[in-house]
């Protein structure tokens, strides 16, 4: 019996279009004129941070967009049309999304990522530039170790005797560093799983404030959750080298592994900075893997006026540094670093025929998906090398030191009023304070932890500003990181009293709990 085979002329004709430069063209035009006229309007005073719209109905949205796509196959490619739904997409986008280059965005530790850097990406997810080895992304292998080579001198690594790589996230980077660190300690792991017999329990000795990522990481490399140890904190939330040369010792009595010291630079909840110097020497004295994660704060070291804060971050084994975060970079960019670069294969020890090819071998050293979770990985360090490229590392002191001495100003602007209270003082460009009134005070502090979260949730469905929360010993207060070097004095100024308009307008619906009679109740 024979077969037809069916006609794919309409269908080979719709694909051509659709790779077409000529719909390259307009749909580009298309996007920077919507683009162009988005960026003027960020600093509006009309323009909303947060373009709030409940979750369901979001989703409602976007579901309805899918389901209004042609499918009638015998419909012919029509550009105009084309370019006209693409307009209404690309429109819907910036319409509903997060204005993060909005100046009164001042929320998480994601940045108004320079425009710029955004085009350098573009080039690489319309040419879909890829890399596991060297052949798949000759030319992006070629930028990312010429990233790691420069970015590593800065971090104070001796040229010629480090590595690294970039991965998608300081989580997944905190996992990779921290997976060396026990396949050197426990070798047995990552062949026998968890039947392997082992005489100790392994462990990681972290900063209390680490970041989540961290506990996660030793739930993955089966070292448990569980044996994760805090280290105790110094009154600036710095982890205590006193505390943390007991619970070496402590763990040595007591037969622990100690797979590794886990600094942070900086931490999350108040951006501080652990003392590396002082926890470095206790690592090397004991030998231990000292792993920094310094994905916010590392780009500090480009600083002079502020480089001292991760002063001895170059003694660190391993060291997470994001680009997307300080170095004001479209997510995701997140390098790992290795003092010693032939730790940089210890993470991974297999092979894959089909990829590294034995008849070269000294392209291996150039094959980044020897040392990385990832096979396909996306080029994402072509938006730092653009930059860098144009503008030089200058430019990131400038951002560092600009941020930081907005913040700065912040904090002075809270210290002057009799209404907020600054919980620590700043060290970079985060601070963490509260609003606090007579009225507010003689509430129970459960009640006045309640006022906080909803005034926060006020604020950003609002629109007028983007802040986050947070909970320091014990108590909501509303947390700030300066990610736009456009932000200024007066917009600060504005959120302090934006805050009081509402909370005032909040107070009148607020319910307090009904007062109890201490003299009735003795």
């Amino acid at each position: 019996m024979t077969t037809t085979a069916p006609d794919l002329s309409a269908a080979q004709s719709r694909i051509q279009a659709i790779y077409s430069p000529e719909l390259l063209e307009s749909a580009s035009r298309t996007l920077s004129e919507l683009l162009t006229k988005h960026a003027h309007s960020l600093p509006l005073e009309s323009t909303p941070v947060l373009n709030w719209a409940h979750p369901a109905d979001n989703f409602k949205a976007a579901l309805q967009q899918l389901n209004q796509a042609p499918e009638n196959e015998a419909k012919e490619f029509d550009l105009s049309k084309t370019i006209n739904a693409f307009r209404q997409l690309a429109q819907s986008m910036l319409d509903r999304g997060h204005n993060l280059q909005n100046p009164r965005y001042i929320g998480h530790q994601v940045p108004a990522s320079l425009p710029l850097a955004g085009l350098f990406e573009a080039i690489v997810s319309v040419t879909n530039q890829v890399m596991a080895v060297y052949e798949m992304g000759p030319w992006a292998t070629a930028v990312e170790l010429a990233l790691i080579e420069s970015l590593g001198r800065e971090i104070g690594y001796k040229p010629g005797t480090f590595a690294g790589l970039v991965t998608h996230g300081g989580s997944l980077a905190n996992l990779t560093g921290l997976l060396a660190a026990r396949n050197l300690k426990c070798p047995e792991i990552w062949t026998q799983g968890p039947q392997a017999k082992r005489n100790s329990v392994p462990v990681i000795l972290v900063s209390s404030d680490a970041h989540y990522s961290v506990t996660r990481s030793a739930g993955i490399l089966g070292i448990g959750s569980e044996n994760i140890i805090k280290v105790p904190l110094d009154e600036r939330r710095k982890m205590n080298p006193a505390a943390l040369r007991e619970l070496i010792l402590s763990c040595q009595a007591d037969n622990k592994t100690i797979i590794a010291v886990v600094a942070c630079a900086c931490a999350t909840p108040i951006g501080a900075f652990d003392p590396l110097n002082e926890i470095a020497d206790l690592c090397e004295q004991h030998d231990l893997w000292l792993h920094v994660d310094a994905a916010h704060g590392g780009p500090t070291c480009f600083s002079e006026q502020h480089k001292h804060l991760t002063a001895g971050l170059h003694r660190a084994d391993s060291v997470v540094f994001d680009a997307h975060k300080m170095m004001f970079m479209p997510a995701l960019s997140a390098f790992l670093f290795y003092k010693n670069k032939a730790h940089q294969f210890s993470a991974f020890q297999q092979q894959a025929a089909y990829l590294f090819d034995p008849s070269a071998p000294e392209i291996a050293e150039y094959d980044i998906g020897l040392r990385t979770i990832e096979c396909t990985k996306r080029a994402n360090s072509y938006a730092l090398w653009g930059i860098w490229s144009l503008f030089g590392k200058s430019l990131f002191a400038d951002l560092v030191d600009i941020t930081f001495a907005t913040t700065r100003t912040f904090y002075d602007m809270l210290l002057q009023a009799s209404d907020f209270e600054p919980l620590h003082e700043p060290e970079c460009n985060i601070v963490v304070f509260r609003y606090q009134t007579d009225w507010l005070n003689a509430l129970p502090m459960e009640q006045q932890n309640l006022f906080h979260f909803k005034l926060r949730r006020q604020l950003i469905e609002s629109g007028e500003f983007y802040i986050v929360h947070s909970v320091i010993n014990e108590q909501a207060a509303f947390r700030i990181t300066v990610m736009n070097p456009l932000t200024t004095e007066a917009h600060l100024l504005q959120l302090l009293n934006t805050i009081r308009l509402r909370a005032s307008e909040l107070q009148k619906t607020f319910d307090p709990p009904p007062l109890v009679d201490q003299c009735e109740q003795t």
